[in-house]
């Protein structure tokens, strides 16, 4: 029996010996081909092992983005994948010089039969040489939306924002339009479309909509929103405001945001958001006016509150383009004009407690206080000089002529002010011409104080030869002219 069992190890040892083809000078074995098979995939398993830890390991450490991390682990792992099977098959004893026959026999048929793989594979080489999407990368391609989580030789994988792995073959990627949002930072614009009444007043809804940017604290103040009146649609004037924001990956919640402000801004501004409408036409109207029965007037309905007592209607904040109107400089700017400015300024929102600026701080803004109550003082003294409340503004000479701030302005109250820096000032200026005159006539009012603040310039050496005048309303001219870079005939004024 012993005998017979050897006998049949020694048969079935002999067929795992027997040559099933021969390649190139070598016979190829069951024994060679299950050895070779053996050692690539233990070659595949170590390829994949070192490049996960180069990535996550020795490429972290030594200070490398995820990107070329990316890269690099790839080329490398590869690259040493492939010396290592050339090695095995060198070990087994397969000439790889006798294969080239055989390649050059079988590469049609491998071309046509892996022509997918082989264009996948040069796509994925492609994207992590030229690095136009790299891991991280915020993405937009055929509707779907996410980000790029890994990107390998052969496809790429999207997570989703519903953090659901899309495997992307990498030459759907190469070949179609990809929307990088990323590319070269996460900052972008986004766009929020608003239909109002066409009763509505285009400034005050120009107002409305730009108040409600800046409430939203995801909303970047530069590049300071914009609002755009895109034209007259069937039920509603046509708006929409444009905002950036630091990561374009959270736009839904923004817009969302921006939404719900808008709404209540409108709604506390009297503006209404229409619904498609239609017109009826009666042909015969007398008919029905005839017919129409006698008519019950029913008592207006009005809101009361626990105590059985009529609610009073909440006042509406007093419009921007009022609080301008305030200011001797642009008392007589026109709608137009005054939508620009309330266009050009920014939107600051202070804290109680909050300083908004310091004795000798430049002066470099303008200042109308929407809603809340600030404080005048003087730190040096430690004394306080006055409460500024809504509608009130201050700065304005220190921005006209570039003088450091006197005194400091903390906040009381939670407090929103309109701000218009020296680089509105100046947009203002060269789009107003006429405007520098009149601030020259409003400020000529004040000759006393221009004086002193003249004297103080003065002595800092802050005056120059240029300017220097011993009038000061002819010093206020030429200094506007050179802070401003005013093209102007100070000569002719």
């Amino acid at each position: 029996m012993f005998q017979g069992i050897q006998n049949f190890v020694e048969e079935f040892l002999d067929i795992l010996k027997t040559p099933l083809f021969t390649l190139g000078n070598t016979d190829i074995s069951i024994t060679s081909f299950l050895l070779l098979c053996f050692y690539l995939v233990i070659i595949f398993i170590l390829a994949r092992t070192l490049r996960q830890f180069l990535r996550n390991r020795v490429l972290s450490r030594a200070g490398f983005d995820s990107s070329n991390r990316e890269i690099v682990s790839a080329i490398l792992s590869y690259g040493i994948g492939a010396i290592a099977a050339v090695m095995v098959l060198q070990t087994i004893g397969i000439n790889i010089a006798s294969l080239a026959v055989l390649a050059g026999g079988l590469g049609i048929g491998i071309g046509f039969g892996f022509q997918d793989v082989t264009k996948n594979f040069v796509s994925g080489v492609t994207i992590l040489l030229e690095r136009k999407l790299k891991v991280g990368d915020f993405v937009e391609f055929d509707g779907l939306e996410g980000y790029v989580r890994e990107i390998s030789i052969r496809s790429t994988i999207i997570r989703t924002l519903d953090r659901g792995d899309v495997v992307v073959p990498n030459s759907q990627l190469v070949e179609n339009r990809v929307l990088n949002w990323s590319y070269d930072s996460f900052t972008a614009r986004i766009r929020v479309p608003v239909g109002v009444d066409y009763s509505s007043d285009p400034v005050a809804v120009t107002e409305a909509l730009l108040d409600s940017a800046y409430m939203e604290p995801a909303v970047l103040l530069n590049p300071a929103p914009k609002v755009f009146f895109r034209g007259f649609g069937d039920s509603a004037l046509n708006f929409e405001l444009r905002v950036w924001i630091n990561r374009i990956d959270d736009r839904d919640p923004i817009i969302s945001s921006l939404n719900f402000i808008i709404e209540y801004n409108l709604r506390q501004q009297g503006i209404s958001i229409p619904f498609p409408q239609r017109d009826l036409w009666i042909k015969n109207p007398e008919s029905l006016r005839n017919g129409a029965s006698h008519k019950t007037e029913l008592p207006a309905l009005t809101p009361l509150n626990s105590e059985g007592q009529p609610v009073e209607p909440a006042s509406r904040p007093l419009p921007l383009r009022d609080l301008l109107r305030r200011v001797a400089y642009f008392e007589h700017f026109s709608e137009l004009e005054l939508r620009e400015l309330i266009e050009i300024g920014y939107r600051r929102r202070l804290h109680s407690g909050d300083v908004l600026f310091r004795e000798g701080d430049p002066g470099d803004s303008f200042y109308i206080i929407l809603s809340g109550l600030v404080e005048v003082f003087v730190q040096k003294l430690d004394k306080s000089l006055c409460e500024l409340g809504v509608g009130e503004f201050f700065g304005e000479l220190s921005l006209m002529l570039s003088i450091p701030r006197t005194a400091s302005i903390r906040a009381i109250d939670e407090t929103m002010v309109f701000v218009i820096s020296h680089r509105g000032f100046e947009k203002l200026l060269h789009a107003h011409a006429d405007l520098a005159e009149n601030i020259v006539q409003e400020l000529g009012k004040r000759k006393d104080e221009l004086a002193e603040r003249q004297d103080q310039l003065r002595a800092m050496g802050l005056v120059g030869a240029d300017e220097d005048d011993k009038n000061p309303v002819e010093w206020v001219r030429k200094r506007l002219k050179r802070l401003f870079k005013l093209d102007l005939d100070t000569s002719t004024w």
